[in-house]
C-alpha cells in the first residue's frame, strides 16, 4: 500500500477521533464530566477530571493530525516530472510552429484590368 494512502486513512480516523471528542465537551463547562456528578476531584477510570482529560485528548489529537498532514506531504509520489527550464538549455533548439490556425481562406490575385478603364 502507498505511504500516502496510510497517511491518509491516519488522518481521516484522527479527524473523526477529533470531532467525537469536540462534540462531547461542552462550551459551558457541562459536557460528559457532568454527567458523572461534575465533581472537580472525581476520578473515572483513573483520570482525576474528566474535563481535564477531553481538554488534553482535544490538543493532543489536534497536533497529530496536523503532524499527519505535514508528513502526508512528503509521502505524496510526485513521479520523474522534470521541471528544468527548456530555454536554460542550450542544446535543444526546437523550432517555433504556428498554432494558430489560418482561418482566412486564401483568395487567387485579382487581375489587372489590361483594358484602360
Amino acid at each position: 500500500m502507498d505511504k500516502f494512502i496510510i497517511f491518509l486513512i491516519l488522518i481521516v480516523i484522527v479527524a473523526f477521533l477529533l470531532v467525537v471528542v469536540v462534540m462531547v465537551q461542552n462550551p459551558k463547562g457541562g459536557g460528559l464530566s457532568s454527567t458523572f456528578g461534575g465533581g472537580g476531584s472525581q476520578q473515572l477510570g483513573g483520570v482525576k477530571k474528566t474535563t481535564d482529560f477531553l481538554d488534553k485528548s482535544t490538543w493532543a489529537l489536534a497536533t497529530l493530525l496536523l503532524i499527519l498532514i505535514l508528513l502526508s506531504n512528503v509521502a505524496i509520489d510526485k513521479g520523474s516530472v522534470n521541471t528544468d527550464s527548456r530555454v536554460l538549455d542550450d542544446n535543444t533548439t526546437t523550432p517555433v510552429q504556428n498554432v494558430i490556425p489560418d482561418t482566412q481562406q486564401q483568395t487567387p490575385a485579382t487581375q489587372t484590368d489590361t483594358t484602360g478603364n
